[in-house]
């Protein structure tokens, strides 16, 4: 049997923690920076939230080995 491929995709934008929740990075933090206050753009500094539960098992099997 092959090795299953992890979906770069998914790699880039998901980690899982050590309990095994999908960790994520908070939004806003791209572009048009300078149309933000400083409080939106501290906030989005903040470590990122979780991952929805209703995706969790979709992100998981993108990321088979835990990237």
């Amino acid at each position: 049997m092959p090795k299953m491929k992890t979906n770069k995709a998914a790699k880039k934008r998901y980690s899982l923690t050590a309990t095994g929740k999908v960790k994520r990075t908070t939004a806003n933090r791209r572009h048009l920076l300078a149309n933000k206050t400083k409080r939106q753009k501290l906030s989005a500094r903040r470590p990122g939230a979780y991952a929805d539960k209703t995706c969790e098992n979709t992100i998981k099997k993108l990321l088979p080995y835990g990237n």
